[in-house]
């Protein structure tokens, strides 16, 4: 009787959390708002506060790997440094330009950085979090930062993990003080996703998660309870030799329990996307895991052969990602037709379209080749044998050829610090208008 109740609950579906759902990232978002002040380049944390604030919103973004992170500095006033990315490789330089040399002005704007941050979270699909990484706070910014609607988080640049007393008047903040070792980005990301677990059980749009599953254990064992020696093993042999072989597929004892598309959601968890796309039959689970772990070509390929808007969506990400701009827009176009007024997908044709006509105009500017060794033939004056002649040099042929269009994009040379202060300078100009 015990076990038939425990069956009969298992079937029932209980469940207390919801299921992950591919069109929605599956960990949390994250604004980290860093603090760029004289305040931060204090030498107690060696070689600065801000170099070390530095060195510890990399380890996060590389623990946080496959996940959406956005940046931005404030002193007395805010600006975005990086919107909402997975890629790494574009956060990185970005935060290595930032110093208080770039801020155009001094101050301590926590305020406005969070209400910049929650537009950005705002355009997010999944519930997000905001990260300040500071040194102090001004009591006049407590107030608004106790009004925050995403959860905060606070990492202290402080030596010997002092605290920040202001802090502890921001309701519903979670600080974690500096450590020397990575404790902190590990608490830090514990606290985060516990947070974005939390968030998603008010999320109406993913469904509930079944945990019946959780009570097939303590049924299986008292199962054994029901062995008796001898007719239980006769059964189960004739069972095994008469009962025709099922259509199940037999690659190990997993295969005895679980479905290749549940073992391609367990390595998914696992965040083993190679290992899921090789498991998973559900054609656009197998894509989003291709396109998960980087392989954008037979991502593309297999979202191509599906007739729904989301899966022309996941097509163009994985045109895009792939550097086939042109493929990505009709993708998004093609989405579009089938779900007119998806914002998302308008949103990433017009970027895509952007990102092309950058790309094309880029290449027509360099057709002379002049950057790459290849252009008219250099005219050089030698003073010291032919006293002031004219002679020519023809450019040598096997050299450097034509780079495609990414190669010049790699090649634009521009000081970080320079372009960040402009930007910011430009931004304050704006608002001012």
């Amino acid at each position: 009787m015990i076990i038939a109740t425990l069956i009969t609950l298992a079937a029932a579906g209980p469940t207390w959390s919801r299921a992950p759902n591919p069109l929605i990232a599956d960990t949390a978002p994250l604004v980290i708002a860093l603090k760029v002040t004289e305040s931060m380049e204090t030498t107690d944390l060696a070689p600065s506060r801000l170099d070390r604030a530095k060195f510890k919103i990399a380890d996060l973004i590389t623990e946080r790997a496959g996940a959406r992170t956005a940046l931005i500095a404030y002193a007395g006033t805010p600006h975005r440094v990086a919107p909402l990315t997975e890629d790494a490789n574009i956060l990185r330089p970005l935060l290595e330009g930032l110093t208080p040399a770039v801020m155009p002005k001094q101050g301590d704007a926590a305020a406005d950085a969070l209400t910049l941050a929650q537009s950005i979270l705002g355009e997010s699909e999944s519930p997000g979090a905001v990260l300040f990484v500071l040194d102090d706070l001004d009591p006049s910014q407590v107030p608004a930062l106790s009004n925050s609607t995403h959860d905060l988080f606070f990492l202290t640049m402080l030596p010997d993990g002092d605290r920040i007393a202001q802090l502890g008047n921001v309701q519903g903040a979670s600080t974690v003080a500096f450590t020397d070792d990575d404790r902190d980005i590990s608490r830090l990301q514990r606290q985060i996703q516990s947070a974005y677990t939390a968030a998603l059980d008010d999320d109406d749009r993913l469904d509930w998660q079944d945990k019946g599953w959780m009570l097939a254990w303590p049924a299986a064992l008292l199962s054994l309870l029901w062995f008796r020696k001898g007719w239980v093993i006769r059964w189960a042999l004739l069972a095994l030799f008469v009962l025709p072989p099922s259509g199940a597929r037999a690659e190990g004892w997993r295969d005895w329990f679980l479905t290749p598309d549940q073992q391609g959601q367990i390595a998914m968890n696992q965040k083993r996307f190679g290992d899921a796309a090789e498991l998973f039959d559900d054609p656009y689970h197998k894509g989003y895991a291709y396109l998960k772990d980087g392989q954008y070509e037979q991502a593309s390929e297999i979202f191509a052969g599906l007739n729904t808007a989301e899966a022309a969506f996941a097509e163009g990400m994985a045109r895009i990602r792939n550097r086939e701009y042109r493929p990505a827009i009709a993708a998004f176009e093609t989405a579009l037709e089938r779900r007119p007024d998806w914002p998302e997908a308008q949103h990433n044709l017009e970027v895509s379209k952007a990102i092309l006509d950058y790309v094309e105009t880029t290449r027509e500017q360099s057709d002379t080749g002049e950057e790459a060794g290849i252009g008219a033939d250099d005219t050089v004056f030698d003073n010291d044998e032919a006293r002031g002649s004219e002679t020519t040099v023809q450019a040598p042929q096997d050299g450097p050829q034509t780079l495609n269009a990414e190669q010049w994009i790699s090649t634009i040379d521009t000081d970080m610090q320079d372009f960040l202060r402009n930007r910011f300078l430009l931004e304050n100009q704006e608002r001012a208008e």
